[in-house]
């Protein structure tokens, strides 16, 4: 054998051999991006094993002949805009958004029972579900007016219950732009105006008896005050209290003329300038 061949024989089996490997890279190796988690399907096993971790984010190896199913974990959001109908059967629509994310325990559960498009097999469908049944059971002058917030908690909870079997989390529920047929949002605005109206009225009501009242304490309270003060005065009180205020004026620096015995009742009379 010619020697001058061999260290070409052995570049060219490096060669093969890295070129291989790069072929074959792709086969053994994977990378979780960051907010997802997989999971391994093991060909010549039992595919995917429920009761198995997912995998986390990173580089990582693998068999060449098994899989990797990706699945994001952060919070998504569906948006869905919903027919319904009240208790006296009158078309509603809204607007629903639903925040969700897959349950990371029971993420091969999920794979292996609804798949990567659980938003349109669960989701949406639950809204649909829950929104119908509970919309359902109220009156559209009560759905935009006082039970609407009622309405939010008990879709919320319904929607949890159905999303949560299915290894799904709901984080929250939005509901939005609920729209009545035209005719009936100008009776329900008439109605309520005359509410505030009878509301406003009665206030008024209540306000003049109030005052009414007030008045008649003030003028029990005169009342009283007259019958006390009466009680205790007499014509000796009056006369002494007559002659203490012409002494006092008697001797005042100002110019005054006394006519002595000038009034009905014997007092002086005093005229100033």
């Amino acid at each position: 054998m010619d020697t001058s061949s061999r260290p070409i024989r052995l570049v060219a089996i490096v060669s093969g051999l890295f070129v291989a490997l790069l072929i074959s890279w792709s086969s053994i190796t994977y990378t979780i991006p960051s907010g997802h988690a997989g999971l391994v399907f093991r060909t010549f096993s039992d595919g995917i094993n429920p009761d198995e971790a997912p995998v986390g984010q990173g580089f990582h190896f693998k068999a060449p002949w098994d899989r990797i199913a990706v699945y994001e974990v952060r919070q998504k959001e569906v948006q869905q805009t919903l027919d319904v109908l009240s208790s006296n059967l009158l078309k509603i629509q809204l607007d629903m958004t639903v925040f969700h994310e897959p349950v990371r325990t029971a993420l091969g559960s999920l794979e292996i029972e609804r798949g990567r498009d659980y938003e349109d097999a669960v989701i949406i469908p639950s809204m649909r579900a829950v929104s119908r049944e509970v919309f359902a059971k109220y009156l559209p002058e009560e759905i935009n007016t006082s039970k609407r917030e009622q309405i939010q908690i008990e879709i919320k909870d319904r929607l949890r219950e159905k999303l949560s079997s299915n290894f799904i989390q709901l984080n929250d529920v939005l509901i939005r732009n609920i729209r009545l047929p035209k005719t009936l949002e100008q009776a329900i605005e008439r109605k309520l105006q005359q509410e505030q109206e009878s509301l406003e009225y009665e206030f008024r009501l209540e306000k003049e008896s109030k005052e009414a009242e007030r008045k008649r304490i003030e003028a029990a309270g005169i009342r009283d005050f007259q019958a006390i003060v009466s009680e205790g005065i007499s014509d000796e009180l009056l006369r002494w209290k007559g002659i203490e205020a012409t002494q006092n004026l008697a001797e005042s620096p100002n110019t005054k003329i006394v006519v002595v015995g000038g009034g009905e009742d014997g007092l002086p009379i005093i005229l100033g300038n």
